[in-house]
Order: C-alpha cells, then sequence, then structure tokens
C-alpha cells in the first residue's frame, strides 16, 4: 500500500514540527505550510488524504482554506481535522458545517491527536476497502473477481499491472510516487522505479483509447486523470 499523506497547516512553526515529527514517526508521509496560501499550493500539488488544519492562518484563514479544499475536486473527500486555541461552541459548528470532519482544540496531547488521525483514516479505508467494484471514466475494477475491463472489454492484466491501475483509479487526481507505487504492487525492495514505468507503459498499451486516463506527473510520479478535460 502507498504511504497516507497527511498535510499539517500551523504557523506556529516549534509545534508544526512536533506534529509533523510525530506523523512521520508514525510511517506517514508528511508536508507542512505555515501560512493558507501555502497550504492550498501544496494540496493542488500533492492531494493529502488528510489535512490538520489550524484555524488562525496568516494570510488565508483556516475556515477559507476548509471551504477551498471541500470545493475542489481533487480535496473534496480528504479529511480534514481542525487544530485550534478556540473552543466556543459556535466556532467548532462553523467548521463542520464548512466540512471538517473532527475539532481538537490547544492545548492538546499529540498522542490524542495521532489517535484521532488514525481512527478518521481507518475508517475511510474501511469504506474503501468494501467497495471491491471501482468505476471511473469507462475503466472498471473489481478487486474480488481479480478483473478489469474498459467498457465491455476485458483487459488482459498482469498481477503488478492490476494493483497499480487499482490503487491509483482509487484516488483519481491523487499523484503517486514511484516509491509509492512500489509498495502498492507488493512493498518489494527488489522492484525498480524503471520497473515501474515499465508497467505503465504497458498498462497504457493495454488500456487503449484510455491510455489517456494516467498522467505522468514530470519529475514526481503518476496519477488517475480525475475527469475529462473540458
Amino acid at each position: 500500500m502507498s504511504k497516507t499523506r497527511i498535510l499539517v497547516v500551523e504557523d506556529d512553526a516549534p509545534l508544526a514540527d512536533v506534529i509533523a515529527y510525530n506523523l512521520k514517526g508514525s510511517g506517514y508521509e508528511v508536508d507542512v505550510a505555515g501560512d493558507g496560501r501555502q497550504a492550498l499550493r501544496l494540496a493542488e500539488e500533492n492531494t493529502p488524504d488528510l489535512v490538520v488544519l489550524d484555524l488562525m492562518l496568516p494570510i488565508v484563514d483556516g475556515l477559507d482554506v476548509c471551504r477551498r479544499l471541500r470545493a475542489g475536486t481533487a480535496t473534496a473527500e480528504t479529511l480534514i481535522v481542525m487544530l485550534t486555541a478556540k473552543s466556543e461552541e459556535a466556532d467548532q459548528i462553523v467548521g463542520f458545517t464548512l466540512g471538517a470532519d473532527d475539532y481538537v482544540t490547544k492545548p492538546f496531547s499529540v498522542k490524542v491527536l495521532l489517535q484521532r488521525i488514525s481512527a478518521l483514516l481507518r475508517r475511510r479505508h474501511t469504506l474503501r476497502d468494501q467497495n471491491d467494484v471501482v468505476r471511473h471514466q469507462g475503466v472498471t475494477i473489481d478487486r474480488q473477481r481479480h478483473r478489469a475491463s474498459v467498457g465491455e472489454d476485458k483487459l488482459q492484466l498482469t498481477r503488478s499491472e492490476f494493483r497499480l491501475l487499482d490503487a491509483m483509479i482509487r484516488r483519481p487526481g491523487r499523484v503517486f510516487s514511484r516509491q509509492e507505487l512500489i509498495s502498492a504492487v507488493d512493498n518489494d525492495s527488489l522492484v525498480m522505479e524503471r520497473t515501474i514505468d515499465v508497467h505503465i507503459r504497458s498498462l497504457r498499451v493495454k488500456l487503449g483509447d484510455a491510455a489517456e486516463l494516467i498522467e505522468t506527473v514530470r519529475g514526481v510520479g503518476y496519477r488517475v486523470r480525475e475527469s475529462d478535460a473540458a
């Protein structure tokens, strides 16, 4: 499986460092932003699975960041944990109304924050895993039957090709690094990054007219396109 990416948005640099350090120690891939504008840019460059979002931020405040993340196609379903010194019920209601999934008030225990994050991700992954059949832009993946098809045409995929397509198509728009895709294939350290490129080329050939569904993000990796170009 690919690593879960978490974006920490906190203008208190020492606190952001502590949160990021503990998240990395728990096996997450972490990006850190010190203001709302930087947070939105990072979220656009590398779609996070979860955002730890401070409410009081410079340039663009946390509520506006939350609103924009929910309005974005790639980040509409990203989990958001609001992090703030404010504890008034009204602030929590506004946060939840805008789409926050959880709310943690300062001061807080980092251990508790990690547990809340883990619980949210576990519930999200459980719901996704229960969905054996995924359809996206004419491509269907049936995990239980280990089948993939484009329209009515069944694809003859190798085990590695199937796992790559399955991992990416479940998170359209999310950019996967080659190292993440190695983990998706089998977490096999013997698999080289260049091997992933070979698998992707083969996948595109087999997808035929749907080959453009898999996009190359230069210098980063690959992603499944979210929607048809306008």
